[in-house]
């Protein structure tokens, strides 16, 4: 080809993120689809229209490398690869997730410019086991290199790193595999050394040597292997917690002893094994708390970089996780690397998914080979990395006789790790052990977790589970407690990544006149999509932590603190760590009567070895302390900076109240000093000497409340049973009536519209008395909801709430008051769990505490606007304009809260986070009960006790200004 026209392009990258190959709605745009195929699905078949990418590249070999070969390395082409140097064909590739290499010697001209050309076919047979919940892309997505390693090399190093019985003894088989180039007869004299050190160099024991096998004797001849075997006293073992490594150095000799090459492997010894119902590492039941992740950037599509994956298992290790599943496919094997060193368990999975076909591609014997070869290739590559606990054999993909192929292959090459396959038990819990030795369901009831931890013949261990999509997560706890089951150890959370790719828009297209937004699917002009069902990570697409993650580390935290059951003031400790004692753990205390902290210190922590408890007195004088709501806090930190965190970073914390006072349910304070006349043209008016309010006639709504002539409220304080749906509650962009969502709007929940039956005043202790009856028509009946409203002569308004929900609706999103404040009121204080958004099913991980924010700082930027900002167990909570004097509105909460810039119906409307605009206005939710997340979207809903159902409900709040 005359080349000369063609544009530049770095490599590794996607020609479906070029600005210049993908416009929208384009054949080389990237696309987003979950189960369906992008394309009609005729397996083999593909679309006539399929995206070509044609690099080349001109190079010249030094002439050092003469008389060695010469091979070219792609670490990944999506989704089929052809390679031409010189104009010849060279091979072709269709697993896009490994690295394919060619031996290019023979068509190289040394001395001169060589032209290798490498052309990637977007869609190919290959497509049908491709079809992972991810985008769709196509190119040269990791690195491209050549390599020139002797005639005569070491072709593969297989070492198992184990532990004898004694758990202390390390035990070593390195089998070293010698290739010899196809121009050359093997001979005698070749030799293999392989010696063991630290990764500072100290040898461990003496080095091990022998001859290479040469001779192809029939019948008896083994292949060009060397094997050794030993074993090495007082290992320290690899774990999670403490990710202890070796280096193991082989060297090639010739017959003069000259080194011809040297390999050296880093390795782990530990043992893994099944009894029973017990996942064992190094011999103890660990408990797994993962979560599923895959090699994406926001920029480049699934280009990554070594640094971004550090910061990936960084950021996993600081939020309590221990587990990677490498969904679904291989990931770059950087990762591998990483995960050795920081010490994070893997579940390595193959690039195996046939979702839009999953219960037929199975029998399609044209694909067995394509499934046992593709597991067979990550095993050979990833073996020999301590941080591989499982194979997976794929995803999705159904069960048949290439599974249980596959695992008979894996079986055989490497005995020292069980495999794990959700396909093989999708259908039949108890079936399936050919091909998965763990039962490894997706998105399971609690309920049946827990059933399966007494019924199950295999360790449980869930392959995908509280599916993170949006504002998510909820009842994570309770899987949390399910894990502590015998027999139940953990699994891994769907998934690390929100996958929004940043797409540049016009600034004239959205509200906020954002030049960029997070896609998803259907936002390139894709056809088939599923949406923004790919925005489902415990991150945002920049690595920005969700909420849900404080969650997660609260539960996941090393160590747990307990007040004792009959002494105040004695903790009872237990260290939850399986190998490491709590030597790396600083702990400190507060204890804080009615949210101020009056006292605080370190905490020093016993002896405690691996899975041991302990009881310490905390310092404090009980008696001293004045009276209020007594809440004790145990927080613990690293004590000192470890490979993955400073020293000082949070690992958790425990807290507990000791003493509860009886809130106020009814107001306290009705003194003199108020007074009241009712108005026929304007309704019922109320005042103190501050505090002057209005009650319309016409709507007996609470329209008007004045501080020394200012006004507050923005709009009155009304019933609601409406929150902007989470994804949880059923997909905006694909809304069915059988989701809560759907029921809700249909029963016309978000434009509930009150129909006043009373409006009087009375007089009760000096204070004036309005009370009001509105009934509020739905679908599924009428809502009545009485109100007593009383001003006392301190200026407080309280509010006495009486509402009856219909026997027909028995799902609400919340019970509550809404009101909106006038524009300034912008400084949050409040008294509560906190300072992060917590929900009924979603709260463990929040403190009580008093807790200072903005009312701009409550706005939690999920991908698709969704309901946010909620928090639970307040007490009380205050907005003001300033941090001295000024306007204040301060309200005591039955439950919850939120104070936001937005609106519900905004939050309900807007399609992307660019489509919100702040208005200035606070909109205030006060709730006396509020539905659970759950994780519908893809999994479980959330527990009974978390839903609100019909009936009669009641509750007090009051509200105060100055």
């Amino acid at each position: 080809f005359d080349d000369k026209g063609w544009s530049k392009v770095a490599v590794p990258s996607l020609f479906t993120m070029d600005s210049r190959c993908n416009a929208a709605g384009g054949a080389a745009a990237p696309m987003y689809t979950n189960i369906q195929m992008p394309f009609e699905a005729r397996p083999p078949f593909v679309p006539s229209d399929n995206p070509t990418g044609i690099y080349r590249r001109s190079f010249r070999v030094s002439d050092d490398w003469r008389g060695r070969r010469v091979i070219v390395h792609f670490g990944g082409a999506e989704s089929v690869l052809f390679v031409w140097v010189n104009g010849q064909a060279i091979g072709m590739s269709k697993d896009s997730r490994l690295a394919a290499e060619f031996d290019i010697t023979d068509a190289l001209r040394w001395g001169r410019r060589n032209t290798i050309c490498a052309m990637v076919v977007r869609w190919s047979d290959a497509s049908y086991v491709e079809d992972q919940d991810q985008w769709w892309h196509a190119g040269l997505h990791r690195e491209v290199v050549l390599y020139a390693p002797d005639r005569v090399r070491i072709a593969d190093v297989h070492a198992t790193a184990g532990l004898a019985d004694d758990l202390t003894t390390g035990t070593l088989d390195v089998r070293v595999d010698v290739e010899w180039d196809r121009s050359l007869t093997p001979s005698a004299g070749m030799r293999v050394e392989a010696r063991l050190e630290t990764l500072a160099g100290r040898r461990v024991g003496a080095a091990q040597r022998a001859d290479v096998p040469w001779a192809a004797v029939p019948y008896a001849f083994t292949g060009h292997r060397v094997h050794f075997e030993r074993t090495v006293d007082r290992v320290d073992a690899w774990s999670a917690e403490r990710p202890s490594l070796y280096r193991l150095v082989v060297s090639l000799l010739d017959a003069s002893g000259r080194v011809v090459e040297v390999q050296a492997v880093r390795i782990g010894f530990r043992r893994i094994e099944i009894q029973g119902k017990q996942f064992l590492l190094n011999g103890a039941p660990v408990r797994i708390y993962g979560v599923n992740r895959h090699d994406f950037d926001p920029d480049t599509g699934r280009v990554v970089h070594v640094e971004q994956i550090r910061r990936d298992l960084v950021l996993m290790k600081q939020f309590g996780f221990n587990a990677v599943r490498t969904s679904h496919s291989p990931n770059d094997p950087r990762l591998l690397d990483l995960c050795d060193e920081l010490g994070l368990m893997v579940v390595d999975e193959a690039n195996i998914e046939s979702h839009a076909l999953n219960l037929a591609l199975a029998h399609d014997g044209r694909y067995v080979p394509t499934i046992v070869e593709r597991v067979r290739r990550m095993v050979e590559r990833d073996k020999n990395h301590a941080c591989i606990i499982m194979w997976s054999l794929g995803n999705e993909s159904g069960y048949g006789a290439a599974h249980d192929a596959a695992a008979g292959w894996v079986r055989h090459y490497d005995p020292s790790r069980p495999l794990h396959y959700e396909g093989a038990i999708m259908l039949d819990w108890n079936g399936g052990h050919a091909a998965t030795d763990v039962l490894c369901p997706m998105y399971p009831e609690i309920w049946a977790v827990e059933h399966a931890a007494r019924t199950a013949d295999r360790p449980v261990i869930l392959c995908e589970y509280s599916h993170a999509m949006g504002n998510s997560n909820g009842c994570l706890a309770e899987y949390f407690d399910a894990f502590q089951l015998d027999g139940v150890q953990g699994g891994f959370i769907w998934e690390f990544w929100d996958h929004g790719l940043r797409q540049p828009v016009d600034p004239t297209t959205n509200a906020s006149g954002a030049t960029w937004r997070w896609s998803y699917g259907g936002d390139w002009g894709e056809r088939r999509h599923d949406a923004n069902f790919c925005i489902d990570g415990v991150v945002w697409p920049d690595r920005t932590p969700k909420p849900a993650l404080l969650e997660h580390r609260f539960l996941a935290r090393p160590i747990t603190a307990q007040p004792h059951p009959t002494r105040r003031g004695r903790v009872m400790l237990t260290n939850r760590q399986y190998f490491v004692d709590v030597r790396a753990i600083r702990a400190r205390f507060e204890v804080a009567i009615d949210g101020t902290v009056v006292r605080r210190g370190a905490l020093t922590l016993p002896e405690m070895g691996p899975r041991a408890q302990a009881t310490v007195e905390l310092p404090v004088d009980w008696r001293a302390l004045p009276p209020g709501e007594c809440i004790v806090t145990i927080e613990y930190r690293t004590a000192s900076a470890t490979d993955w965190a400073p020293a000082g970073h949070p690992l958790g914390h425990d807290q507990w109240v000791v003493e509860r006072p009886n809130r106020a349910t009814t107001p306290t304070r009705t003194g003199p000093g108020t007074t009241a006349r009712t108005i026929s043209a304007h309704g019922i008016e109320l005042e103190t000497d501050t505090v002057f309010a209005t009650v319309d006639a016409t709507s007996g709504h609470l329209t008007s409340l004045c501080v020394e002539g200012e006004e507050i409220l923005a709009s009155p304080p009304v019933p609601t049973l409406w929150r902007a749906p989470v994804d949880n509650d059923g997909l905006k962009l694909a809304l069915g009536d059988l989701t809560p969502f759907g029921r809700w709007r249909r029963w016309g929940l978000d434009t509930m519209t009150p129909t006043l039956q009373e409006l009087r005043a009375t007089t009760r202790n000096g204070a004036q008395v309005v009370t009001t009856r509105h009934d509020y028509a739905i679908a599924a009946g009428v809502v009545q909801h009485r109100r007593r409203l009383t001003l006392t002569g301190d200026g407080v308004l309280h509010f006495d709430e009486d509402l009856v929900i219909p026997e027909r609706v028995r799902d609400l999103p919340r019970i509550g008051v809404r009101f909106d404040l006038v524009p300034g009121l912008e400084l949050l204080e409040w008294y509560g769990k906190g300072p992060h958004e917590s929900y009924p099913d979603r709260d463990r991980g929040a403190r009580v505490g008093v807790h200072h924010s903005t009312v701009r700082e409550q706005y939690v930027p999920y991908v698709m606007p969704q309901e946010h900002g909620l928090h639970t167990e307040t007490r009380w909570f205050e907005l003001r304009d300033s941090d001295r004097g000024g306007r204040a509105v301060r309200v005591t909460t039955p439950y919850a809260f939120s104070a936001l810039h937005h609106t519900p119906e905004q939050l309900t409307a807007a399609l992307h986070d660019v489509d919100l605009v702040a208005h200035p206005a606070t909109t205030v939710h006060v709730d006396v009960a509020h539905r659970g997340l759950g994780t519908a979207s893809c999994g479980p809903d959330t527990l009974e006790r978390y839903r609100i159902g019909a009936g009669r409900y009641r509750w007090t709040w009051s509200l105060a200004a100055r």
